[in-house]
């Protein structure tokens, strides 16, 4: 294990000094009530008549896609059919019908799902040389991609923010990503309007994916700058305080914008600083069981915080205090209340302790899979050998 952390911190090291002259950028924010409105005009200053609307079934036969298409250019292009955990050859289907119409940008409208599948897309039509398969990793599509246009309905997953395109490998049910930052998207238009109908099970789940976010970015070890300290700080916050509100009471639209903030900067500061072993092994559960990774990170969060143990009392204990979590004690006490609010969030919420549904005889596989995704890349406070994921998943499963 000595040897191996060495040289994942080397590793990692070595990426911090790329990420150091990369020209990092955010998408330009539109926010408020009624800012989708603003997509037409957006285009139109962009000089783009022939975009391409990535989307799933129930968005696209809203209202709100019914009077976006009735603003846009005739040669718009809806595809409504992504599913979750977007497929290659689902992506494949859409990078045809992009090229049979000559479209020229993308708009990607939805949760994660939907902006995984746009990103894989804009991938494809900048590299037609390459299969997605071989775009895997980072920093491997290396070329322009068409003008990409984020509108998140869900407050969580941060996608309008990032780097990251998740797709799964239909053949062996893995899931992988692709990050390069040709895939940020050039605009993250913010309208709590269009998360106010979502089920309540899917604003704790989205919710709690924006937590781990955040967490996780915040508790990384080399490549947080004091931007993405400051991000996850106020994204924690506002999480611990509005996320229940969003949930208990739909049309609350304070909350809803306020967790559409709190993703979009926890997404910023993950974009920068990775995230680590709880979305390493969540991605295993989603591909494997179709968990929802809002779900399974929510599981995930408080078992491996507890696991690192004395590592992260420090910076869990800062975000106990600025959530009012917990403002006295020793920090060991303080971050032991932090997580201990997180699994009172889930119970509240209904998000189950643990993920009985986890095989005994899978657990081998994953772990392998999530040790892959993991090392050396992702500043981890404790970096998590083969045998630690099995304990964890084990953990995880109730088992």
């Amino acid at each position: 294990m000595g040897v191996k952390q060495a040289y994942c911190r080397f590793y990692q090291s070595i990426v911090n000094i790329g990420m150091n002259v990369i020209p990092w950028r955010e998408p330009e924010r539109v926010e408020g009530v009624d800012s989708f409105l603003s997509i037409p005009e957006i285009l139109t200053n962009e000089e783009k008549w022939a975009p391409m609307i990535v989307t799933g079934p129930r968005m696209g036969k809203s209202n709100f896609v019914k009077t976006l298409l009735s603003e846009l250019s005739e040669r718009t292009i809806i595809y409504d059919q992504v599913r979750p955990d977007p497929t290659m050859a689902q992506v494949e289907e859409m990078v045809g019908i992009y090229r049979e119409n000559h479209c020229d940008s993308i708009i990607a409208i939805g949760g994660g799902s939907n902006m995984d599948a746009a990103k894989a897309l804009a991938a494809r039509i900048a590299r037609p040389d390459k299969t997605l398969r071989q775009m895997r990793g980072v920093m491997k599509v290396g070329r322009s991609t068409p003008l990409l246009i984020a509108v998140p309905t869900t407050a969580g997953t941060g996608s309008e923010t990032t780097i990251a395109a998740v797709i799964t490998d239909e053949k062996t049910n893995h899931k992988y990503a692709i990050n390069d930052t040709v895939l940020l998207p050039d605009y993250a238009v913010m309208d709590p309007n269009l998360t106010v109908s979502l089920p309540p099970e899917i604003t704790a789940a989205t919710g709690m994916d924006a937590l781990t976010h955040a967490v996780e970015s915040y508790i990384s070890v080399n490549y947080d700058t004091e931007e993405t300290k400051e991000y996850c700080e106020e994204a924690v916050c506002a999480i611990m305080e509005f996320l229940p509100e969003a949930y208990n009471q739909a049309d609350f639209m304070e909350a809803r914008e306020e967790m559409l903030i709190a993703s979009y900067k926890a997404g910023v500061a993950f974009t920068r600083t990775g995230v680590g072993n709880v979305h390493a092994i969540a991605h295993t559960i989603g591909g494997l069981y179709h968990v929802p990774h809002g779900v399974a990170n929510a599981v995930v969060l408080p078992i491996v915080l507890d696991d690192y143990g004395s590592v992260v009392y420090e910076p869990l204990a800062r975000l106990a205090e600025l959530s009012n979590v917990a403002t006295e004690g020793t920090d060991e006490e303080k971050a032991k209340a932090f997580i201990g609010h997180i699994r009172h969030m889930n119970e509240t919420m209904g998000i189950p302790e643990h993920l009985p549904q986890i095989k005994r005889e899978d657990v081998a596989k994953m772990s392998g899979w999530a040790d892959k995704e993991a090392n050396p890349l992702y500043p981890v406070p404790v970096i998590y050998d083969k045998k630690r994921f099995e304990r964890i998943i084990l953990e995880v499963a109730g088992k």
